[in-house]
């Protein structure tokens, strides 16, 4: 009963989710409780914004500027994770979206120098320890799947005058857009400027520092193109 409870309400979000069959009871009785925890966790947001849904947040999770951020429904905020939006930066999840645990999902890190965006696309899973920043803006398609310890930085500081500390000679922002339905690989690395088409594959440790178009398969350090998905 509990595991035909669990599929039902699971199967609303991936209509072709199927428990194992090796997988005991006493599995399903504790996954069904810490969905409960991280349900009630979450209410004080459900209750303060109207249009959110189904929303779980796992412990510790950590957020500033709230009211830049917004979530669809059946969206999973893993354990530790740190979400902060300053200014009029944005931080937009879409529905369906799980991101994992101990991860950061910074906008803005500076009330003097706002960042823009980050917007995720529907049906988005991002792995555990991913950091994004916001600085030039990043966007992740629908559907795309992305493993763990993602690093996204849509900014680099410049460096051109010798006679002036680095950390004193600002930044230059051009953003990130991952296209939909991609696979990034465990502990990708995306720098600023990149545009990555849809359907493309980014194999484990890649470095991408410029774009590829839709389904490629990426590789390296720094990544090059390694051939065509078909």
């Amino acid at each position: 009963m509990i595991k035909k409870s669990l599929e039902y309400f699971i199967k609303k979000k991936n209509p072709n989710f199927e428990f194992g069959d090796s997988i005991p009871v006493s599995h399903f009785i504790g996954l069904l409780f810490r969905k409960m925890i991280c349900l009630i966790r979450a209410q004080k947001y459900i209750l303060r914004f109207k249009n959110v849904k189904l929303l779980f947040i796992g412990k510790g999770v950590s957020m500033e500027g709230i009211s830049n951020i917004s979530w669809g429904k059946w969206v999973q905020i893993g354990k530790g994770t740190i979400l902060s939006s300053y200014g009029d930066s944005k931080l937009r999840i879409g529905n369906g979206v799980s991101l994992g645990r101990y991860s950061s999902y910074v906008v803005s890190s500076s009330l003097k120098d706002p960042g823009k965006h980050i917007l995720i696309g529907n049906n988005v899973g991002i792995g555990d320890f991913a950091h994004i920043g916001g600085g030039g803006g990043v966007e992740i398609g629908e559907n795309t799947i992305v493993g763990a310890y993602l690093s996204c930085h849509p900014s680099n500081h410049n460096f051109d005058k010798l006679d002036v500390l680095i950390k004193l000679q600002g930044v230059n922002k051009k953003g990130i857009k991952i296209g939909s339905n991609c696979w990034l690989g465990a502990k990708v690395t995306i720098l600023d400027g990149v545009e990555i088409g849809n359907g493309c594959i980014i194999a484990a440790g890649a470095v991408v520092n410029k774009s590829f178009p839709e389904n490629s398969i990426i590789g390296g350090i720094p990544a090059k193109h390694l051939k065509e998905r078909n």
